[in-house]
């Protein structure tokens, strides 16, 4: 993709994804011009800072708002969806605030995208979608939808979607690296439950497969990286060796496991060597022209706990260092 004359927005730019896109981007491809938009006027001034770029824009404004992001996607060429209400106990608690963001936001994001003739939107969800048991999960799964959806709902117009779906981030805020860093001090580390497992990444990887799935997105497309897991018990042991672990009990909303491709969506699933694509049920979608792509096998699951790819404590030691 010639970025150097594409105009790109990322919705949700001042969090720990946003910085990282950001930075990622200014380095290796630098665009026309480079939207933040979020509501943090703080953190907007600080990135300011820290990325005086040329083309680096900033704009104050939250995706609940339709007319903010009519106003924002005025010439934009790419918008990549990072915003979210992303803390489980906090969604339990305030449901209708994560609905407000999570899915009425989302369908802000394809009307003003449609709207302004965006050309590409792809959406960063999470494991928690599939399958989900708590609100946060049943939001993302809900703006997933949405996002799939919007490529009928633009019919003839040029705008596509498609959605990225990953794991739990390394070091990303309010996240269980820097709650354990925190806390190893005190000589013990809370243990939902020994049995627990995530998939794993780092937002340098999280951003390179955002990137790399708008360069091949046709529209509908549920992108999937082939992820390492962790265990639970694993992590705190190679952070804080020695620390005592409390077990606390699984938390309101939470798996023992995750997946990231369920069994009902294994019919749509193609593998390729480093990734998944859960095709859409499009009557114009051609699976053909998704070139390199094996179906998987029946009743295939993509899961924590069954994935052959497990990080030892010297990858896991390796990867929370270069967080």
């Amino acid at each position: 993709m010639d970025w150097k004359n594409k105009s790109v927005l990322i919705t949700g730019g001042t969090g720990s994804f946003g910085r990282k896109f950001v930075g990622t981007m200014l380095k290796a491809h630098p665009p026309r011009r480079l939207i933040v938009l979020s509501r943090d006027e703080l953190k907007q001034s600080e990135m300011a800072e820290e990325f005086p770029h040329e083309c680096l824009r900033f704009f104050l404004g939250d995706v609940r708002d339709r007319l903010r992001l009519h106003r924002a996607f005025s010439g934009v060429d790419i918008v990549v969806h990072a915003a979210a209400l992303k803390q489980v106990p906090a969604a339990e608690y305030n449901p209708y605030e994560v609905v407000q963001t999570n899915i009425l936001g989302a369908q802000n994001i394809v009307d003003a995208a449609i709207d302004r003739g965006v050309q590409r939107v792809i959406a960063l969800s999470t494991d928690k979608a599939a399958n989900p048991i708590n609100l946060y999960g049943a939001t993302k799964l809900c703006s997933d939808k949405l996002f799939v959806s919007g490529n009928s709902y633009a019919a003839a117009a040029k705008t596509r979607f498609s959605v990225v779906r990953y794991g739990n981030v390394v070091n990303s805020r309010g996240s269980v690296v820097p709650l354990f860093r925190k806390l190893r001090e005190k000589g013990t580390l809370p243990i939902t439950d020994t049995r627990m497992t995530r998939f794993w990444i780092t937002l340098e990887q999280g951003v390179n497969f955002v990137l790399r799935s708008l360069e091949i997105m046709r529209g509908g497309e549920i992108f999937v990286p082939k992820l390492p897991t962790m265990n639970i018990v694993d992590l705190a042991e190679t952070m804080a060796p020695g620390c005592k672990h409390e077990i606390k009990g699984v938390r309101p909303g939470e798996k023992l496991h995750e997946t990231m491709v369920t069994v009902d969506d294994a019919r749509r699933t193609l593998e390729f060597d480093d990734h998944y694509v859960i095709q859409p049920d499009f009557p114009w979608w051609d699976e053909t022209k998704t070139s390199g792509g094996r179906p998987v096998a029946e009743r295939f699951s993509y899961s924590s706990d069954t994935n052959p790819q497990k990080l030892t404590r010297e990858e896991l030691k390796r990867m929370i260092g270069d967080a």
